[in-house]
């Protein structure tokens, strides 16, 4: 049985490298492990309970909480902007930690990891992004970290997953996220 690991992205830039960095993570997976990039958090609105009503939830906040749902586990790719967390993916932070304590991060390991211009790749918006998951109910997996600065030099010319250092990186987060995403507790 293959473990299920869904992938938001923070960027909504076509040519993104964190975007780039997930589709990297959907190659790299590990035997076992089944990388999901999930595609549409531009059409989810901004969280507001008015709209958060049994029965008439928008269409594309529903599917993205069921990706979640069926999910095993998440990885977060996020860059930095401004020294904090994309809106686009805080927003479906927000919306996954609804309802409250049973939302669908509820208990799920998460990873987050991103690449960024900067000489420390995105650890701020990483850390940010880490708080804001273990407020919404996700089990934070702290020790399992990626930040990969320089990114536009870095991957100027070069695909993440055509970066040794990189794809080793990234399948070891991916490895170890599959572990905990198969321990007994987190079923």
């Amino acid at each position: 049985m293959s473990v299920r690991i869904l992938a938001l992205v923070g960027s909504l830039r076509a040519g993104s490298h964190n975007r780039q960095l997930a589709e990297a993570s959907v190659k790299l997976a590990p035997e076992g492990a089944e990388v999901e990039l999930f595609e549409g958090l531009a059409e989810i609105p901004f969280y507001n309970e008015d709209i958060d009503v049994e029965g008439s939830v928008p269409a594309a906040a529903a599917r993205l909480r069921e990706a979640a749902n069926t999910a095993d586990g998440l990885i977060l790719f996020t860059p930095e902007y401004n020294g904090t967390i994309p809106a686009v993916l805080k927003n479906a932070i927000d919306w996954l930690s609804r309802p409250y304590g049973a939302g669908a991060l509820n208990g799920k390991p998460v990873a987050v990891v991103g690449t960024a211009f900067g000489q420390y790749g995105g650890v701020w918006a990483h850390d940010e992004t880490r708080k804001s998951v273990g407020v919404a109910g996700g089990k934070v997996l702290e020790d399992v970290k990626l930040s990969i600065p320089g990114s536009m030099t870095r991957f100027a010319e070069t695909h993440p997953a055509d970066d040794a250092e990189v794809a080793g990186q990234l399948t070891e987060v991916i490895a170890r996220l599959h572990g905990f995403a198969t321990e007994p507790a987190a079923a």
